[in-house]
């Protein structure tokens, strides 16, 4: 069932289209047709003028630099992977707000944004095929490449990187691949053992072992640790049912911390803060709420999150010269940011 926030924003994106979208004609996603997704053809009409084709800024000149896969949904006015583009990729060439705001939301030592990336993926050997076992994806699908990735200097000259996973209207951070029937899990039963799983997770977590033929095994467990606060906490594994997604992300920022020369390294969530859904999704694990992620994992990565509103609001405040009052405009009708409230 469709939570209210959800519903709100697939009114918003219709009544968007109508103004400002030539076709009235509905696109599908996933076999099911809805006035909301626009033609796949007419993906870019979502996309923030700023970055469209032949712009300074050109996303789809960016993606082919680097053999970018975008996402399939792109075409759905309330795609997640085009509302980080049109919020954080806009500032790819002045990143200087950004610095400020992440400095702010963050961590304090930030400095500057030396680089934003989408879908980022480190060289090998610091590539998550290397480092998680990830062997048959690549930048954008199959592996675990952050939605968006800051690359920042901090205070006195060190090296540091906020992993970025970017949501809108989902509901949850999904449920664990390794729990689908098509992988042959021999008990799913397993997952919901919390302890059971700490403590040997080669024996209890089907993703130290795919069964497919194809998939080696994934290393997440090899630098996630529950501390007592997790134990105490968790009802079931954190991946198994709405926190996959954050699970992995944690276990590659945990890996670039020991393998990487990063001084920081942050797993952070960007998300709609009218989005109650997703923010309680991981309740029946353990985690009321999302800020308390952070609190499970013995580590040395960092756990963050801000919302795109408090985003919005800092450009709005710290841009003298008002040099994004265009972008300003544009976005707060494309989501409705000028509705703070909190949705159920």
């Amino acid at each position: 069932m469709a939570s209210s926030f959800d519903s709100a924003m697939e009114e918003v994106q219709v009544a968007w289209r109508e103004r400002h979208v030539a076709t009235a004609e509905w696109g599908s996603q996933n076999g099911k047709w809805r006035p909301w997704i626009l033609p796949r053809v007419r993906w870019r009409d979502g996309l923030w003028p700023g970055i469209r084709s032949g712009t300074p800024n050109d996303l789809e000149a960016y993606l082919r630099h680097g053999r970018i896969q975008r996402h399939t949904g792109v075409h759905n006015l309330k795609s997640s992977w085009v509302l980080g583009a049109n919020l954080y990729f806009a500032h790819r060439r002045d990143p200087a707000l950004l610095a400020g705001f992440l400095a702010a939301k963050v961590d304090s030592r930030i400095a500057a944004v030396e680089k934003l990336e989408l879908e980022w993926v480190a060289d090998a050997p610091l590539d998550p095929g290397t480092l998680l076992g990830e062997v048959d994806g690549r930048r954008g699908a199959g592996q675990t490449s952050p939605d968006v990735a800051f690359i920042v200097r901090l205070d006195g000259g060190g090296r540091g990187l906020v992993l970025t996973e970017v949501k809108f209207t989902e509901h949850s951070f999904y449920g664990c691949s390794g729990r689908r029937k098509k992988y042959c899990n021999p008990d799913r039963n397993r997952c919901l053992d919390a302890e059971a799983v700490f403590d040997e997770p080669e024996a209890n977590c089907h993703l130290t072992a795919w069964a497919d033929g194809r998939r080696e095994n994934r290393r997440y467990w090899d630098y996630i640790t529950v501390g007592e606060a997790g134990r105490h906490a968790l009802r079931r594994c954190p991946a198994a049912t709405a926190g996959y997604q954050l699970f992995r992300q944690q276990a590659l920022a945990e890996a670039l911390v020991t393998h990487g020369d990063y001084d920081l390294v942050v797993s952070c969530v960007a998300y709609d803060g009218r989005n109650g859904a997703l923010v309680r999704s991981m309740k029946r694990t353990g985690v009321p709420e999302l800020a308390e992620w952070g609190t499970l994992f013995d580590g040395d990565a960092r756990f963050a999150s801000f919302t795109h509103q408090e985003w919005v609001r800092w450009v709005r405040d710290e841009d003298p010269d008002d040099g994004w009052g265009g972008w300003l405009q544009w976005v707060g009708e494309r989501y409705a940011f000028a509705d703070d409230r909190p949705q159920r």
